[in-house]
């Protein structure tokens, strides 16, 4: 989807022109002649999303420091880069303190430009992570932090908001790496419960023999290695959620006492005398087929319609694709920020491959496919070449398969004079075969009487190799070899290495 730069100018040919340069940088121009047609296009009960806004400072009527004043405190506002024809220190630092993100002075070039509202779209996407990140810690997430643009997902977002509106045990159904998690700490963060405890469980991931313990606690010496008390999961999420992820792995055994603690509100720890009263919310999640796994016995029956009141299916992503384009750039977004790349765009071909992939993985492999083709450019665009395995099952892709580098050359690398002399220069050698199995030069670490040979002798043995390769040409030894010339004159004096003049 085509990022949408918002212009607000009160000149009209100013506004013709950034409209053009905005239209040939690849983005979507919509443009206001006012600091009020501009707040009504953003505050609007229509509003088409923005992704920048360009934004002149000296305006008549409702300046531009005046709308960034309306902007600052208002939630999912764009972010705003400034520009005026009379660029000041003062001007610039009173629009930064007011939210702006960035500042140019007219008449700015198309490159200044670009480099700007690319940045700007970074920062907004880091920006945005971070407040993911922070109420995701805080248990406040709510669903207008998840990334879900398509339709398919409306059901399952109308179905959660009902959910937080009351405590019903709520089971969370959908297969593997659809995000059922963040399904959950949505329903928290939208419900009475917001900012409370959010405990997380993988039921299958606990040993059999220790869920008793882990889920709702145990005494000092209530079983063998018990050396201290220790408070159980469900004792932690007193007052907040639990989430249990994966219930179906769930032992029978520690299904009895579940049934009870969501019957009664009670708990009864390992080797304990008496029960604990606990509040919580319990919402679970599966990805297998609960009904087969009541009718095979290794699910009570009573317990699955005590939790199953209010179920919740989420799609997997081959059937909501519309969000994958906007799931890419979220990830390479991110992983850009974490590996240090300067990857900031998703080539017009790759985002077709990956929106015609089926997904099996569904979210999970995407941000796993996606971190691997960060790690595979060398450009700032990802292209269908980083996406080789996801190409090779779709018709109509084919990314080329990375070949091996060819094998160096035999004898010397350097063809430029030769230093008289260099040719006498002989290391001590040996034959050993690369990865392809070609024949190379190598350098002994040992003797013939099977003992490590000194560091000077090996280094003498590099320089004699080098002098030789490189037909003594010192410039180009010493380049090899990292080391300034005056150092390669001085080991080459010390080893008794010089060649005749």
């Amino acid at each position: 989807m085509v990022k949408s730069v918002l212009i607000v100018d009160d000149d009209p040919a100013q506004r013709r022109i950034l409209e053009e340069t905005i239209k040939r940088l690849g983005f979507e121009a919509r443009t206001a002649s006012s600091g009020e047609e501009a707040l009504q296009f953003l505050e609007g009960s229509e509003r088409t999303p923005v992704a920048v806004v360009l934004l002149d400072l000296i305006m008549s009527g409702l300046d531009g420091m005046a709308v960034l004043e309306r902007l600052k405190d208002r939630p999912g506002s764009p972010p705003v880069i400034v520009q005026t024809a009379h660029g000041s220190i003062d001007a610039a630092i009173n629009a930064m303190r007011a939210g702006a993100v960035d500042f140019v002075v007219k008449p700015a070039s198309p490159e200044r430009l670009e480099v700007s509202i690319r940045s700007a779209l970074k920062i907004e996407a880091l920006a945005g992570e971070i407040t993911r990140i922070k109420k995701k810690v805080e248990g406040t997430l709510t669903f207008n932090d998840l990334i879900m643009r398509g339709h398919t997902m409306d059901r399952v977002i109308a179905l959660g908001r009902r959910a937080a509106a009351s405590n019903i045990p709520a089971l969370i159904e959908g297969e593997s790496g659809v995000g059922k998690e963040l399904i959950a700490r949505a329903i928290q963060g939208e419900s009475e419960r917001s900012g409370k405890p959010f405990i997380v469980v993988n039921c299958g991931a606990i040993p059999e023999n220790l869920v008793e313990s882990i889920l709702f606690g145990h005494e000092k010496g209530s079983f063998t290695g018990a050396v201290d008390k220790r408070i159980g999961k469900f004792q932690e999420a007193d007052g907040g959620t639990l989430f249990l992820d994966e219930i179906g792995e769930l032992p029978l055994d520690a299904q009895v006492k579940l049934l009870r603690a969501l019957q009664d509100g009670e708990i009864d720890p390992v080797g304990s005398k008496r029960s604990i009263k606990v509040n919580f919310r319990l919402i679970s999640a599966t990805n297998r087929d609960m009904v087969q796994l009541v009718r095979d016995g290794k699910f009570r029956e009573d317990l699955y319609y005590r939790m199953n009141v209010f179920p919740i299916w989420v799609p997997p992503l081959r059937e909501r694709l519309d969000d994958v384009p906007e799931l890419a750039r979220y990830f390479m977004t991110r992983f850009a920020a974490e590996e240090g790349k300067r990857v900031s765009a998703i080539s017009d071909d790759a985002m077709r491959l990956i929106v015609s992939y089926p997904w099996p993985g569904n979210v999970r492999q995407l941000e796993n496919a996606v971190f691997r083709a960060m790690v595979l450019s060398d450009t700032s665009e990802l292209s269908v070449a980083e996406f080789p395995q996801i190409a090779a099952h779709v018709t109509g892709f084919e990314a080329p398969i990375p070949t091996a580098p060819a094998p160096a050359a035999k004898g010397p690398l350097f063809t430029g004079p030769a230093l008289l002399g260099a040719e006498d220069i002989v290391p001590q050698t040996m034959d050993v075969r690369d990865d392809n199995g070609e024949s190379a030069l190598g350098i002994p670490a040992v003797n013939q009487g099977g003992d490590i040979r000194p560091l000077d002798e090996i280094e003498a043995d590099m320089i004699r190799l080098a002098l030789g390769r490189y037909r003594g040409h010192m410039t180009e030894v010493a380049k090899r070899l990292k080391i300034g010339r005056s150092t390669l004159y001085r080991k080459m004096q010390e080893y008794g290495l010089e060649p005749r003049a």
